[in-house]
């Protein structure tokens, strides 16, 4: 993760942040960035150039019970990673936050090493850390947040099963 953006990083966040293009990312980004890791055998993803750390996360749908992968910015700390609910403002909490919600038990993928976690949702000074940690990965959450001031933005953490 980095924490202090480059100015070629902080140029591509500001215009992810741009709603047009927010609305684009929303429904394609994790296709892309899918995509790229597939075809680099999970080396790399397109939001990788933002500067992010991007982990690759599969959950059991809430609804069907089948595998859902989906690449996600990660907030780390130490052994923890932090996800911030975002859905870029949407008016709705996104599919892989529901799924986790449902089925805690999950696989994460980082950095081409591989582990089963267990999520649960955060609050308190938690929330505030990780909260913290993903703004200053991207800055966009709290333009999102604007977005979505109609719910709470969930952060989810994620700790390596023991």
């Amino acid at each position: 993760m980095n924490p202090n953006p480059n100015s070629i990083h902080r140029l591509i966040h500001k215009i992810a942040m741009v709603r047009p293009v927010t609305a684009f990312f929303a429904v394609t980004l994790h296709r892309i960035d899918g995509a790229a890791m597939k075809i680099s055998g999970g080396k790399f993803t397109v939001s990788q150039l933002a500067g992010w750390t991007i982990i690759q996360l599969t959950t059991i749908g809430a609804k069907t019970g089948k595998k859902r992968m989906i690449p996600l910015i990660a907030a780390l700390d130490e052994d923890k990673i932090g996800l911030i609910a975002s859905s870029f403002g949407r008016m709705h909490n996104p599919g892989w936050y529901y799924n986790l919600k449902a089925n805690p038990e999950c696989f994460v993928e980082l950095k081409g090493k591989t582990g089963v976690y267990i999520a649960r949702e955060t609050d308190g000074a938690e929330y505030e850390k990780f909260w913290r940690i993903g703004t200053s990965v991207f800055a966009g959450y709290e333009k999102y947040k604007v977005r979505a001031a109609h719910r709470r933005i969930p952060v989810m953490v994620l700790e390596p099963k023991r």
